[in-house]
């Protein structure tokens, strides 16, 4: 599988993954025993590895969030808590997450995901991506779920931040990438119904384009892989989120 592929193939698993954590219900039971709730967890934590930055780089990092929204979750839980001991809970959360979500993937599989994973973000730029650079910062965990765990949530750190610079490129805004998304997501990003561009073949035409050029992107930080270590994050990769379903039960 040549690195176009791979990343084609990582894209939807590698959302998937990353985010499973987030509003899980050990993770709600953690932001409440810090006196936050789950959203405030989720924007200081996600954005505390970054450091005690101010709200504007956190709209930046996130790129695809209403300001306000950016208030609520970032800023005003940050007037009561520190932005890194959060970041260090959050983490620990998606930890405890992954001592239950993985126990089905193999050691070898899992361990194969943090050491390729590793590769590919020892290629990325320093200073580029702020959250990549503070998930990378994060001390290396010694069990082998949290470490591939950690890598996959940098993975999608990294897809995120590759594709707020292709909505830029391809001549969108936030904004319309986010609405042209997912209208869902849109709304729950903290946009009112009135923000929804109108939909033109253009705009359309430039997020498929935007979507091309975070393929691109991310092809880049691939390729520095060979086709064993591709197909070894690959298929690790799969094995957890194969878990993940399986761990959700029917629907």
């Amino acid at each position: 599988m040549d690195a176009p592929e791979l990343a084609a193939a990582l894209a939807d698993p590698i959302q998937s993954l990353g985010a499973a954590f987030y509003f899980a219900e050990g993770t709600k039971e953690r932001a409440r025993s810090l006196g936050l709730n789950v959203y405030q967890f989720y924007g200081l934590g996600r954005a505390g590895v970054m450091g005690d930055v101010e709200p504007a780089v956190v709209e930046s990092a996130f790129a695809f969030f209403h300001p306000g929204v950016i208030d609520l979750i970032y800023a005003q839980p940050r007037a009561t808590h520190d932005p890194a001991t959060t970041a260090a809970a959050h983490v620990a959360a998606a930890y405890a997450f992954a001592d239950q979500a993985f126990v089905p993937v193999a050691p070898e599989a899992l361990a194969d995901v943090a050491r390729v994973s590793r590769e590919v973000l020892d290629g990325v730029e320093v200073g580029r991506y702020p959250l990549v650079d503070g998930y990378r910062a994060v001390p290396e965990p010694g069990d082998v779920r949290h470490a591939a765990y950690r890598a996959t949530i940098a993975l999608r750190e990294l897809r995120g931040a590759v594709h707020v610079e292709a909505v830029a490129r391809a001549g969108l805004t936030p904004l319309e990438a986010c609405y042209l998304q997912d209208p869902g997501i849109f709304a729950l990003h903290g946009y009112a119904e009135g923000d929804a561009p109108a939909v033109t073949a253009d705009l359309a035409q430039r997020k498929v384009r935007a979507e091309a050029l975070t393929d691109e992107s991310m092809t880049r930080y691939l390729g520095r892989l060979d086709d064993a270590a591709g197909m070894a994050l690959l298929e690790g990769v799969r094995a957890m989120a194969a878990a993940l379903v399986d761990a959700s039960g029917p629907h």
